[in-house]
Formats: C-alpha cells, sequence, structure tokens
C-alpha cells in the first residue's frame, strides 16, 4: 500500500504548477501536492508541512530558486529538492550540485516527473 506523501511545487507559473500537479498525481494518486507561487512562500509553507519531494523553479519574482533552495534544505534535509528550470547554464547546475539538489530541464513531461518520482517510492 502506498503510504501518503508530501510534494512542494513552487513556481511562479500557475500553469507549471498545475502540469507538475498532474504528472505527480498520475504516478501517487494518493500523495497530497501542495503548491507555492514564490520562494517566500514555500518557505512559509514548510514550516507546517514535510515534503518528501520539493520541486523548485530557478527565475521567480522575489527570492529567486537557488536562495530559496538553501532556505528549504536547511528547513527540510530529507526532502529531495530539484530544479525545476530551463535555466541550463553550467552555473545553475554546478550550484545545484554544491547544494546537493536535483536539477530537471523545463519542460517538464510525464515521464521525466515519473522517473524522478519513482526513486522516492
Amino acid at each position: 500500500m502506498n503510504e501518503t506523501k508530501t510534494v512542494l511545487v513552487i513556481d511562479d507559473s500557475r500553469v507549471s504548477r498545475l502540469m507538475a500537479r498532474q504528472f505527480i498525481l498520475s504516478r501517487q494518486p494518493s500523495w497530497q501536492v501542495e503548491e507555492a507561487g514564490t520562494g517566500e512562500e514555500a518557505i512559509e509553507k514548510v514550516k507546517t508541512l514535510s515534503p518528501v519531494l520539493i520541486l523548485i523553479d530557478v527565475n521567480m519574482p522575489g527570492m529567486g530558486g537557488l536562495a530559496a533552495a538553501e532556505h528549504l534544505r536547511a528547513a527540510c534535509p530529507d526532502a529531495h529538492i530539484s530544479l525545476v528550470t530551463a535555466n541550463v547554464q553550467n552555473a545553475t547546475r554546478n550550484r545545484a550540485t554544491e547544494l546537493g539538489i536535483g536539477f530537471m530541464e523545463k519542460p517538464i513531461t510525464e515521464a521525466r516527473m515519473h522517473a524522478l518520482i519513482g526513486a522516492l517510492e
């Protein structure tokens, strides 16, 4: 039996958040998907959530994804955090590696999302 797990999707694009939600729930319908539109909102949400997976866009208004990922790593040390971004520059990839977080290129696809989730099942 699958246990209920929480995923936090952080992206300023509502469409991107909805697509991620759809792909996650198509693989794990019992999981809870929470959303945040900014890094600041995500940091507030994790005060009451314990996500096993955090997906975060890099380019957002206010606090960017890399800065938010640093805060989220400290707040959720056991969560798998992955950048989800069209920014494929080596500097971004290298910083993700330094922070101990994953990297998924946009556009996200169901196959990419399912592969990521499969590692957490």
